[in-house]
């Protein structure tokens, strides 16, 4: 089932300096903390001026849509997804 939400979270983010990366790597969602096992989609889009960056990442039970807020540097998590049909 998909679940569109609009919720502020807290993500652990690593920058790998070698390949100039940045990527989420843990989330901490409803007093959880959640370890990303993937890595899906990346891209980014403009409202106004004001640059954000989307995610798409899986742990071991769910699947999340994740934006970052360029502006503030805020995550939210926009959806949540358990792979099962609703």
């Amino acid at each position: 089932m998909i679940q569109d939400l609009c919720e502020p979270i807290s993500v652990k983010t690593i920058y790998d300096h070698k390949n100039r990366r940045v990527y989420p790597a843990e989330l901490f969602w409803q007093n959880q903390k959640c370890k990303i096992t993937k890595l899906g989609l990346h891209h980014t889009y403009k409202t106004g001026n004001i640059l954000f960056h989307v995610f798409s990442v899986s742990t071991d039970l769910l699947s999340f849509k994740l934006q970052l807020d360029t502006s503030n540097l805020f995550w939210t998590v926009e959806q949540i997804s358990d792979g099962l049909p609703d």
